[in-house]
Order: structure tokens, then C-alpha cells, then sequence
């Protein structure tokens, strides 16, 4: 919850036209006349005009290193923009120290106006078992589309080469084909994911880009052992809490694997710990200290 000194004001776009018409005309006459004191856009389309000084927060820059990942009219949106804007703000706000770095030497904004505040477990825990639907047993969770960044391909692999009395659920949008033990789950909502989560023996995060990997604290806040990649912002999320491994060596993800399920208990505690330090309170009072800053 912010401080009684900050007045917090949502303004939504109702805007029969294109959504960057919202935001860099109706938004900023929206602000002055409000005679708003600051702005916060927290995905990246600060307006570029503006009445008063704007915040930004920026959480990764996927767009950029996986452009086919989006539309041509969403990429593009995202190019043209999010540059203009990290440039542009007073403060940015990034959700790792990745992302942060990444945004400096990609883009050339300066340092000193950049600010990192973590994201933190927000999924709803539950209490109910893990749902039907062909999950039985022990298995290892993933949990993301098939877009080539979320490597699981490579993954599908490892775990066929792990030779692990576990099935394989790979939990989001997408097909593909795969070996006799691997569940493709579809679409999942957040009822059953927590309750896929809690009734994994290990989360799985191969990704190849992450701009800050909730799903791996999601997690751990559940006492579910990880395993995740050693890769972008993946290792500053989980500290020493998971088995990292390198997301392009097949072998070494299902050495990975194998470890995560024997250290399975150690992992769960560690896990634990780890997601403690990350609230959506602490999130808020840095964020407004950042407002503090300019007000």
C-alpha cells in the first residue's frame, strides 16, 4: 500500500481508435487537466509529451532480441516506443538488474535514472489437488508457450535422456510433437496452475530470455524444487535456490533434472526462503519512493 502522502489516480483508456492514440494524446490532456504531479506507464508507453515528469517501467526487452515472438503492428509498437520512452522519463523502472543493464547498453539511457524493483509471487495459492486431465503420478512441470525462447524443445529432450520416473507436463498455449510421457496441458487457468505447481516435484524453467522469471518464484512460494536456466535475468531471480544449467546443452539440462528430483527437500526449503524476500508490499513502497524522487 502506498504512503498516505502519495495520491494514487488509475487512468484507463476509453479510446474508440488505436490504442498509442490513448497514450500519446489523450493521456497526456488527460494529466493536464488533472494538473497531475507525475506519471506512471508501467509497460512502457510513457507518453512522449507530457505535462510532468513520467515514470516508466520496463520489463524486458524481448521484443527486441525475439522480435518474431510478436506481430509485425505489436514488435513495431514496441520498438518505436519503448526507446523513445526509457530516453525520455525522469525515472525507469526496471524489474531486474538484467533488464536494467540491458537497457542501458541497448538504448544508451543514463544510469542514474534507472531504479530496480523486483517483481513478487501473485498467484492465488489454493488448497485443491492437482486436477484430472491425465497428470498421474510423479511428474516435472514447465510452464510457458512454445515460442523458441521458452526452449522446450531442447527440454523434451533432456528429460527423455534423464530417464526420470516422471512424466513431463508442459503447461500453456501451443502443440508439438512428443515421446510417450510428455503431457501437453493446453491453456491452464490460475486455479489449476498453482494446484499443477504445488503437485509438481520440480519446476522447470529453460528459457533462453527473461526479463525477470515469475514463474520460477511462484514456485518456490508453493515449496516446489527449481531447476532454471543459467540465463539473462533467470539466475538473479532464483539465487541459490535452483539448479541452474545451460539451456543449450541438452545434456547438461537432464543432469539438471536429475539433481532438482534428488535434492528435491533441500531445494523446497531453500525455495521457500528465497520467495520470502520478494513482496508486492515492498514493491509498492519502492515504487514510491521513486515517486518521492521527482514530487
Amino acid at each position: 500500500m502506498l504512503s498516505p502522502d502519495i495520491r494514487l489516480r488509475e487512468l484507463a483508456g476509453q479510446w474508440p481508435g488505436p490504442e498509442a492514440l490513448w497514450e500519446q494524446i489523450a493521456l497526456p490532456l488527460a494529466l493536464a487537466r488533472l494538473h497531475a504531479d507525475l506519471v506512471h506507464a508501467p509497460n512502457c508507453f510513457l507518453p512522449l509529451r507530457r505535462s510532468c515528469p513520467g515514470v516508466v517501467t520496463i520489463h524486458d526487452l524481448a521484443f527486441e532480441r525475439y522480435p518474431e515472438d510478436f506481430s509485425k503492428r505489436t514488435g513495431a509498437k514496441y520498438r518505436f516506443f519503448t526507446p523513445r520512452a526509457a530516453r525520455s522519463a525522469e525515472r525507469v523502472i526496471c524489474v531486474s538488474r538484467f533488464t536494467a543493464d540491458d537497457v542501458v547498453t541497448r538504448y544508451g539511457v543514463d544510469e542514474r535514472k534507472i531504479r530496480v524493483i523486483p517483481n513478487a509471487p501473485a498467484l492465488a495459492r489454493g488448497d485443491a489437488p492437482p486436477p484430472d486431465g491425465g497428470v498421474g503420478g510423479s511428474y516435472i512441470l514447465a510452464v510457458g508457450d512454445l515460442r523458441a525462447k521458452k526452449n522446450l524443445g531442447r527440454l523434451v529432450e533432456a528429460w527423455r535422456r534423464a530417464k526420470l520416473p516422471h512424466r513431463l507436463v508442459l503447461a500453456g498455449l501451443g502443440t508439438m510433437d512428443v515421446p510417450e510421457g510428455v503431457e501437453l496441458t493446453g491453456y491452464v487457468d490460475d486455479a489449476r496452475l498453482d494446484a499443477l505447481m504445488r503437485g509438481a516435484d520440480v519446476l522447470v524453467h529453460p528459457s533462453l530470455y527473461e526479463g525477470f522469471g515469475l514463474v520460477v518464484l511462484e514456485a518456490m512460494s508453493r515449496g516446489t524444487a527449481v531447476a532454471a536456466a543459467r540465463a539473462t535475468a533467470l539466475p538473479e531471480t532464483a539465487g541459490d535456490a535452483a539448479v541452474l544449467f545451460d539451456p543449450l546443452d541438452v545434456d547438461d539440462i537432464a543432469g539438471a533434472l536429475v539433481r532438482a528430483v534428488r535434492e528435491r527437500e533441500a531445494l523446497a526449503q531453500r525455495g521457500l526462503e528465497r520467495a520470502a524476500q520478494f513482496s508486492w508490499n515492498a514493491t509498492a513502497q519502492a515504487t514510491a519512493d521513486v515517486y518521492r524522487e521527482l514530487l
